[in-house]
């Protein structure tokens, strides 16, 4: 899959000693996504506003807002965050993600 007319801003998104990286992807109708690479590790995230995670490679222990256990999602996978949350990952094996934020 592409994504066709968009711009791509440069700077990359560092997080974790630069084991989770991404590049934001903006559309002309406003819609923004993040493309990145997460390395095995623990990982806590917070999100502003509601998040759609596709896993496009890899796999990950996730352990959404309100849940007491932890959920594997492996390629071809998806997730939905709230906004103004925070989520844990435990991700196993490098993995290669889409990130849609949603207004």
């Amino acid at each position: 899959m592409q994504f066709d007319n968009v711009s791509v801003v440069k700077k990359a998104n560092v997080y974790f000693d630069g084991k989770v990286t991404s590049r934001t992807v903006l559309f002309a109708n406003g819609e923004k996504k993040t493309l990145g690479i997460m390395l095995p590790g623990e990982y806590e995230f917070g999100t502003a506003k509601k998040e759609i995670m596709e896993i496009l490679q890899g796999s990950m222990k996730v352990k959404l807002p309100g849940s007491g256990s932890w959920q594997v999602f492996a390629a071809g996978s998806s997730f939905e965050v709230p906004a103004d949350s925070k989520f844990q990952l435990e991700v196993t094996e490098i993995s290669d993600y889409c990130c849609s934020y949603i207004d």
